[in-house]
């Protein structure tokens, strides 16, 4: 008989698809067997009255990365990647960030040097395009495409790092030739300067401002004008960290229209509004992030796209500043809104938040919850050959959770170095208590049992069958037979 390095036993297994009861079988840190009964192995979970779910995959966050303004976040792949795992993730995506001037190539190998050392759960990058030069475009993007980088991200918004309309459809055009996934940030740069420089001049210079310049036009038009972009090449391209009623219904329109618009959410979406950040003095800049929370109506929406379909996955979009002169407080007590650095911290809160809100409610099913948090970010990001479920041959990346135990969220008990989080008091039910990364317990007894450095770099495949499905997009297919003419 076969003997398992690792068992888990006794558990409700559960993938996007169902749920079975079903014993694992771990050697060599795959999955072996799953079967009604099994003998331990050399190490065994009993994990009776526990929820036996694929790992999380967080795919949008922001670790030991500098922002456009100089700041660097407060979480390296060390506390990034062990918070991570505390909030039963196994495998993080974050970003390998491209200033102008810098060549790509360089910018993912200094990514690896910091990350290689640090990080204890699995990792990739997807790339931030702020500098689509000839070369960049034509050489270094479809080279390391075929290395496993197969998304990358670009902005619609902030000086340093926009693209304009022409630069856009150019990227377009290397990620719809070469297969990768374009990620975007939408928000009209012009708008927020244009409302930003008058709040200044009236002296409006508080945190809740943040919000005021950062309409929800903004959003609505910029995510407008990429799925134009997107159709008129019929190209996909998945809108990150979706706020705003209007945005979530122009994506869901192009959806219906048969267009490969993708979309992601993020607990701040769901769990703070603009609200929070009019608060006394400077203290709103702890829940500064752009795009801003906005109302309930919005929050409505953005849990009704989550549970209909029109957002394939939850992110944390974890930009961890701390609150001090280090991040959001360059200027100290004269810093005005403009000032701050964008983003709050949420990686290991993304899953246990959405869990108790979503599953222990009753507004969405535990299946649902996989494939928002796992399964959907596998299947968009070439991972699936791996990751996102619980299956004979992929990697045992496993997060075993107690459905009713009890928490309230504190700072003091998380694990990222950012010194608040913007969910303090919060009380949650449902908690991951030992995580799995490639049959590696890394999270057991709330402690973690792994060595700094011990996570992988995962090469990424290409987008899967959820990205690549057909589309009806007008007028894109003659264009298409016209780009290699004129390329």
């Amino acid at each position: 008989m076969t003997e398992f390095d690792l068992t888990i036993r006794n558990g409700t297994v559960v993938n996007a698809d169902g749920r079975m009861r079903a014993d694992i079988g771990v050697r060599d840190g795959l999955i072996h067997t799953l079967a009604p009964s099994l003998p331990a192995g050399r190490q065994d979970i009993d994990a009776s009255g526990h929820w036996v779910l694929p790992g999380g995959i967080d795919s949008h966050c922001h670790v030991e990365q500098i922002s456009s303004n100089g700041v660097m976040t407060a979480d390296d792949f060390d506390s990034a990647t062990v918070a991570a795992a505390f909030g039963g993730n196994t495998t993080i995506i974050p970003f390998a960030a491209q200033h102008r001037g810098m060549a790509l190539p360089k910018v993912v190998s200094d990514y690896h040097a910091c990350a290689g050392p640090k990080a204890v759960i699995d990792y990739s990058f997807h790339l931030i395009v702020s500098d689509p030069t000839p070369q960049a475009l034509q050489h270094d993007l479809p080279d390391l495409i075929r290395k496993g980088y197969t998304s990358f991200k670009v902005y619609t918004t902030y000086d340093k790092l926009k693209l304009d309309d022409g630069q856009m459809l150019d990227v377009l055009h290397t990620a719809g030739r070469e297969g990768a996934l374009v990620m975007v940030h939408a928000e009209n740069n012009d708008i927020i300067k244009w409302i930003a420089q008058r709040l200044l001049d009236n002296g409006h210079v508080a945190p809740k401002f943040h919000a005021v310049s950062h309409d929800p036009l903004a959003e609505s038009e910029a995510t407008h004008r990429v799925i134009a972009l997107s159709r008129l090449l019929d190209v996909p391209v998945l809108i990150v960290h979706v706020s705003g009623i209007e945005a979530v219904r122009h994506i869901r329109h192009a959806q219906t229209l048969g267009a490969r618009i993708f979309a992601e959410t993020c607990p701040q979406y769901l769990f703070l509004t603009a609200d929070d950040i009019d608060r006394p003095g400077l203290e709103g800049a702890m829940f500064c992030c752009s795009p801003p929370p906005r109302d309930a109506a919005s929050q409505e929406a953005v849990w009704a796209g989550l549970l209909d379909g029109t957002f394939q996955v939850f992110s944390s979009d974890h930009a961890p500043y701390r609150y001090d002169e280090s991040g959001k407080l360059p200027k100290g007590e004269k810093t005005t809104f403009k000032d701050m650095a964008n983003g709050v911290p949420g990686i290991e809160l993304r899953m246990p938040l959405l869990y108790s809100e979503g599953v222990h409610t009753g507004r969405m099913t535990l299946e649902k919850f996989v494939a928002l948090t796992s399964t959907d970010h596998a299947q968009m990001y070439g991972l699936a050959h791996r990751k996102g479920r619980i299956a004979v041959g992929l990697d045992a990346d496993i997060a075993i959770w107690d459905p009713l135990r009890q928490t309230q969220v504190s700072t003091h008990m998380l694990h990222d170095r950012v010194g608040y989080t913007p969910y303090e008091g919060k009380s949650l039910t449902g908690w991951p208590t030992t995580v799995i990364n490639r049959g590696r317990v890394v999270i057991a007894h709330n402690e973690l049992q792994v060595a700094r450095g011990s996570g992988e770099f995962i090469a990424r495949g290409k987008p899967g069958p959820l990205v690549n499905a057909p589309a009806s997009t007008g007028s894109a297919g003659f264009l298409k037979s016209l780009l290699p003419k004129l390329s």
